[in-house]
């Protein structure tokens, strides 16, 4: 008998990418439980292991508004300490989604990785 996967999907719902991701489970038949980053937040040994995994570099999403928006000194001399903080006091700060599995786990959303992992 196969065991069913345990997914998580972590995100923001008004976010386009998410609702691509979301959608592409939901296509292909994956159970997932839904993780709103602003709803719930992200507590700091979650940003901890997937900057561990990731990278910090790659988790904080220096590209979005509202790391744009934060004053030039928080954005200064970044470090993974200093991104993960940033992370918990702005949810929006964090790369979505962020898909946690069993056996594994995937930063953004791209078809072809997701495809080898489900």
């Amino acid at each position: 008998m196969e065991r069913a996967l345990t997914v998580t999907l972590y995100g923001i719902p008004n976010c386009d990418t998410v609702k691509k991701a979301r959608a592409w489970l939901a296509e292909r038949g994956v159970d997932y439980a839904f993780h709103d980053y602003k709803k719930s937040g992200v507590d700091a040994d979650k940003l901890a292991d997937w900057t561990e995994r990731f990278g910090w570099e790659k988790v904080l999403n220096r590209s979005g508004t509202t790391f744009k928006k934060l004053p030039d000194e928080v954005k200064a001399d970044l470090d993974a300490a200093k991104a993960i903080t940033i992370m918990i006091e702005n949810p929006s700060a964090i790369k979505r989604p962020i898909v946690i599995y069993d056996g594994g786990a995937l930063l953004g959303f791209n078809a072809a990785e997701w495809e080898k992992a489900f």
